[in-house]
């Protein structure tokens, strides 16, 4: 059993390194090519974020865990608001007012129900995932021209402001703030290159290691690979996201977080999701219909609710949904061994 906790450990580890590897290789790429970084960041980034989520998934699918499939990006989505959120807050104050935060959580919400019903319809198969993969492609496509539209929008405040003595900005340059979680970005194309190869083979082997560890522990335990997906990995694919918004509440931009939450949210159900139904059809395992995906809908409409009103996350709202995340993660291992 030591290897087998090891083996999960060490594969999440890797992929979590993997998947960075990948986004500061990938991106290093895109700039050589001169793609803009508001793209980069709306795509790569996003994509290679994702990156350990989408191949558990994907591993777990061909290797006839839907379980664990499932369970990962459901059980992220709930830690995303709950745990993303919550522990930010108890750190400063987190702010949910940010702009076109409350838009993009209504559309989180509805994506939520479509995944849902396809859910009911279990398995999830090939036309399903091409229908969520074109509702991503509309999702980015909004993103872009919304974002594009609002940096003209300033833009020209900012000229008028000025007596239209304003130079012309390159498009590289006028979205540099697209990238500012990226940090050591290779400046070689050769390193950059490596960096993607690095993360190519990182993330299958991590992968390979957190399917084996994650399905001997559970049958150990007596319990379901969904509710290991839905705990274990998903708190394990979901530490970039925490450690990202933790160290965002530490310097004081906790204006951020609501948006990484809703973005991550979305390339879960829509990219993960939806690529892996394409390639393979994921079974639902009944045990999620009952209770999880119920709370990551109601995540999904809490987090609409925060953003409409506006409300600046404290402490005791911190502590509150820590504590609801630490609950339901105590509920999920009660009835999986009840069940």
């Amino acid at each position: 059993m030591l290897f087998d906790y090891i083996s999960l450990a060490g594969g999440l580890v890797v992929l979590i390194i993997a998947g960075d590897v990948l986004v500061r290789g990938s991106v290093g790429v895109a700039q050589r090519l001169g793609i803009p970084n508001l793209i980069i960041g709306l795509t790569i980034v996003a994509f290679g974020t994702s990156a350990p989520e989408l191949i558990i998934s994907l591993k777990a699918a061909l290797t006839g865990s839907g379980g664990i499939a499932i369970g990962n990006v459901v059980g992220s989505n709930i830690a995303n608001v709950l745990l993303v959120l919550g522990l930010p807050a108890l750190i400063a104050a987190t702010p949910c007012g940010e702009s076109g935060a409350t838009r993009n959580a209504i559309f989180m919400v509805g994506v939520t129900v479509v995944f849902i019903v396809f859910c009911f319809f279990s398995p999830i198969g090939h036309l399903d995932g091409v229908i969520l993969l074109l509702l991503l492609a509309a999702f980015l496509t909004a993103s872009t021209m919304t974002a594009r539209r609002h940096r003209k929008e300033q833009k020209s405040i900012a000229a008028a402001a000025a007596g239209a003595a304003v130079a012309d900005v390159s498009e590289t340059d006028e979205d540099d703030d697209a990238l500012e979680d990226v940090d050591d970005i290779p400046d070689s194309m050769w390193i950059a290159l490596i960096y993607i190869v690095l993360g190519l083979v990182g993330l299958p082997l991590g992968a390979h290691f957190t399917i084996t560890g994650a399905t001997t522990i559970a049958s150990a335990w007596g319990v379901s690979e969904a509710v290991i997906g839905l705990t274990v990995i998903a708190l394990g694919t979901s530490l970039p996201e925490l450690a990202t918004t933790v160290m965002a509440a530490i310097r004081q931009h906790g204006a951020v977080a609501i948006g990484n939450v809703i973005g991550s949210n979305i390339f879960n159900l829509l990219a993960i999701i939806g690529i892996t139904a394409v390639i393979v059809p994921i079974d639902i395992p009944p045990e999620v219909l009952k209770l999880d995906v119920w709370v990551m809908l109601g995540c999904a409409v809490l987090l609409t609710i925060l953003a409409a009103c506006r409300i600046c996350l404290g402490k005791i709202s911190g502590l509150i949904m820590t504590g609801a995340y630490v609950g339901y993660i105590a509920l999920v291992y009660v009835i999986g061994l009840a069940g």
